[in-house]
């Protein structure tokens, strides 16, 4: 029995979080603008089927896949809204599963540190996937379960503020979220993530 765990869809990918992906991923590579699909299934073997089923329903490029013992995880892109959809519908048909099906996501933690001292900066970028944090800015930090949904947070916060993607982790126990920027723009760029985590419908973990 297939258990969704995340199942995320971003209408289009802003520039820092494109970057992030395709920096990152070990597929193909998106560009700004491009819609995407992030599933995430366990147990991990399962991600098979979902590769499956997307590449062979729409014209879609698969970028991250992660395949671990207790979860799987596939991100795939187009420019064309409608191929990103239709691949998502083959892969919750191939699931025998709905959208609403998949976890309901939690906020875990939430936290805004402001003016950040250097060293703390320099401690923060030695694990960094994205952007560098400078010293004097403010860093948001927001962690979700499931991982996945993290991306919307991301992309979200990405599409309200001009803030830096710091890090950003996709997979595992726990989404993680680094932003790095002005006072303003943290607040605004963590209210519209925050936002878009609590918007998602699904069932009770």
């Amino acid at each position: 029995m297939a258990d969704l765990r995340s199942y995320v869809y971003l209408d289009r990918m802003q520039p820092q979080f494109a970057a992030y992906i395709g920096a990152n991923a070990r597929g193909y590579i998106p560009i700004p603008g491009m819609a995407g699909i992030l599933v995430e299934v366990s147990p991990g073997v399962l991600i098979n089927k979902v590769v499956d089923a997307a590449t062979k329903a729409a014209n879609i490029r698969p970028g991250l896949m992660v395949v671990e013992r207790h979860f799987g995880v596939l991100e795939f892109h187009s420019q064309a809204q409608a191929e990103v959809k239709h691949a998502g519908t083959a892969v919750l048909r191939v699931l025998n599963l709905t959208l609403e099906d998949r976890i309901k996501p939690k906020i875990l933690s939430s936290q805004i540190v402001h003016k950040v001292n250097p060293y703390h900066a320099q401690m923060v970028n030695v694990s960094r996937l994205c952007s560098m944090l400078l010293p004097g800015q403010d860093l948001y930090i927001l962690e979700v379960q499931p991982a996945g949904y993290i991306t919307l947070a991301a992309n979200e916060a990405e599409k309200n503020a001009q803030i830096t993607l710091v890090d950003c982790r996709t997979y595992g126990a726990v989404g993680r979220l680094y932003l790095g920027g002005k006072e303003s723009d943290v607040e605004r760029a963590g209210g519209a993530a925050e936002m878009a985590i609590q918007r998602i419908t699904g069932k009770e973990s």
